[in-house]
């Protein structure tokens, strides 16, 4: 399996530099969170991008990006653009403020671990031994 682009990673941090980001291994590469929402995701694949559903048709008008899919279904409001379409820095930031700009609109998530949900007992397993 690839490894993400550490060299793509590092362009993301100094795109992103000065605003509270943190990171986060998750989908095979490094994820930046801003304010505690994805903003993207370097990756093998190239950079997942978290636009929103609204820019999303904007975004896929870039001959290297397509419809993101995660666990075999589309991710509305993702993009992924592959390693060919972030060659220049002008790319990369066209994608970073566009993720900033719909992220922005998120309330802020607070850090840390999800709450993991409690399982409940069935009714088929209560009082069996």
């Amino acid at each position: 399996m690839a490894e993400f682009s550490p060299q793509l990673a590092e362009r993301i941090r100094k795109g992103l530099s000065g605003l509270p980001v943190s990171e986060q291994r998750m989908f095979g590469g490094i994820t930046f969170l801003l304010s505690g929402n994805m903003v993207c995701c370097a990756s093998a694949n190239g950079l997942m991008v978290r636009v929103g559903k609204l820019a999303e048709p904007q975004a896929l008008a870039n001959p290297h990006a397509r419809p993101c899919s995660g666990a075999g279904h589309r991710m509305p409001g993702f993009i992924l653009v592959d390693p060919a379409g972030l060659t220049g820095e002008a790319q990369l930031k066209t994608y970073l403020d566009m993720a900033q700009a719909y992220v922005g609109t998120l309330p802020n998530k607070p850090l840390g671990k999800s709450p993991v949900k409690k399982r409940t007992q069935t009714r088929h397993s209560r009082g069996k031994a």
